[in-house]
């Protein structure tokens, strides 16, 4: 009998710790190639099948196998971190452009492609890098969206004090144009949430996050951006853009785990009523049971024939995704979860997101009947 329980015993250790210890000693890596896919203005986006969904858009699990991809310590400019991807389906591969940070913690663009969503092929080169004098400390966090078949990624460029918003465009994912700074005279309005008091602050040429709804509202393309707030702009080519005041937000900071920052994830998807589900990244100051200064994941719905303001029409009051794993609680900061990618692949929506500010991940959510 004493035999038989030390092996059952035994045999409940080892499901927990094998699949621990291969998680471990897996690459993060993947495969990489000095090649890319041929994509073209003719290339195909989206999948055949593609369904609209309804707002909300629930049910996100994190893949058990997570993190999906990590720092290559054989290529230089991504050894350090590797993190928050934009995404795209193009030609029945889903395409990640990612964040990569070097040992002296300096941002480049990785571009990474998939045939199953979750197993990737990196590019051994990075696809956009700092080259300009406002963005020396690096080019962070893009986001996408593919209009008459042109790529339009917005990231950030940093010089080390200042963030600011650029644009560039390419049609095959590689070769990119840059065009600058797009909001150049913004002043944004910054808040401190880890001071007492006199928290607001004004920060000259301050600008990130820019998220692009892929339809013309009216005559104009419309763009929700900000770290802190949600602000909006509008542009008729997506080259040059106009922001509306920053004194009144996009969106107004609601549930508990949002009232620190606001920032937008993935562009905007529209639903199948001819509104538009925003995933979004906020900050929360404590209350509720959310950590302070964690970064999780929201939605809301928005109206865009109410722009540029909306405001939000709905709003889901808890996040689809929290920092919960040990690469999301203990990271190069500590209790983030950042989007900026979503598609719809294989019968299945695909979130991609930073954890700790050091790996990449995937949660997985069912289409809607």
């Amino acid at each position: 009998m004493a035999t038989i329980i030390r092996t059952t015993v035994l045999l409940c250790l080892l499901q927990f710790i094998l699949p621990s210890l291969a998680k471990q000693n897996r690459t993060l890596t993947g495969y990489t190639s000095d090649t890319v896919p041929k994509v073209s203005l003719n290339s195909t986006q989206n999948e055949p099948n593609y369904t609209a969904p309804y707002f909300p858009l629930l049910g996100f699990k994190q893949y058990p196998n997570n993190p999906i991809l990590g720092p290559n310590k054989k290529a230089s400019w991504e050894s350090a971190y590797l993190y928050n991807p934009a995404s795209i389906v193009i030609d029945n591969k889903v395409w990640l452009l990612y964040r990569a940070q070097n040992e002296s913690l300096v941002s480049s663009i990785g571009l990474a492609w998939s045939t199953d969503g979750f197993n990737f092929t990196r590019y051994t080169k990075p696809v956009v890098q700092p080259s300009e004098p406002y963005e020396t400390k690096g080019t962070e966090d893009p986001r996408v969206v593919r209009i008459n078949g042109t790529f339009y990624m917005t990231y950030t460029g940093y010089d080390g004090t200042l963030a600011k918003l650029c644009m560039a465009t390419s049609t095959d994912l590689v070769n990119w144009t840059k065009y600058g700074p797009i909001l150049p005279n913004i002043t944004d309005v910054n808040y401190r949430w880890d001071l007492p008091i006199n928290a607001y602050t004004a920060r000259e040429g301050w600008s990130k996050s820019g998220a692009i709804i892929m339809e013309k509202i009216n005559g104009l393309y419309q763009m929700q951006f900000g770290d802190n707030w949600l602000y909006s702009a509008n542009s008729t080519d997506l080259i040059h853009w106009n922001y509306t005041r920053n004194d009144l937000p996009f969106a107004a900071k609601l549930n508990v785990w949002e009232q620190a920052l606001m920032e937008s994830a993935a562009p905007p998807v529209k639903t199948r009523d001819g509104k538009w589900l925003k995933i979004y990244n906020g900050v929360g100051l404590g209350p509720g049971g959310y950590v302070t200064g964690s970064y999780n994941t929201g939605q809301m719905l928005i109206d865009m024939q109410d722009a540029p303001r909306g405001p939000p029409v709905a709003r889901v009051e808890t996040p689809l995704l929290q920092p919960l794993t040990a690469e999301e609680t203990k990271g190069q900061v500590d209790n983030v979860v950042f989007s900026e990618g979503l598609v719809q692949f294989r019968g299945q929506w695909l979130m991609y997101f930073g954890q700790g500010d050091q790996y990449l991940g995937v949660a997985t959510a069912p289409l809607q009947p």
